[in-house]
């Protein structure tokens, strides 16, 4: 009886990566998504922790500190905040 388990690591990384792509917003899809896709991998587990609380933000506040409208509550994690942010900022090649 041989199934092909998947790690709990590689399920979590393909729950967050969906939820990334399938906010409710397109905008917000297109800045969370491509971060999931290239980054999701490199996160350790308490920055995982962090990207799945702000994938439970509204889209608009989410939209709101990507853009550096608002300032997100202090509760957050900042630096993953800017480290999407600045992704958003790449170049594409």
């Amino acid at each position: 009886m041989s199934e092909n388990l998947e790690s709990d690591d590689v399920r979590r990384h393909k729950r967050l990566r969906f939820r990334a792509w399938h906010r409710g917003i397109r905008e917000s899809d297109l800045i969370l998504g491509p971060f999931a896709d290239d980054c999701l991998e490199s996160l350790k587990p308490s920055e995982l922790d962090d990207f799945e609380v702000l994938l439970a933000v509204p889209d608009n506040d989410l939209h709101d500190w990507f853009i550096g409208r608002t300032t997100p509550p202090p509760n957050f994690n900042a630096a993953l905040i800017a480290r999407i942010r600045s992704h958003t900022q790449r170049p594409i090649p």
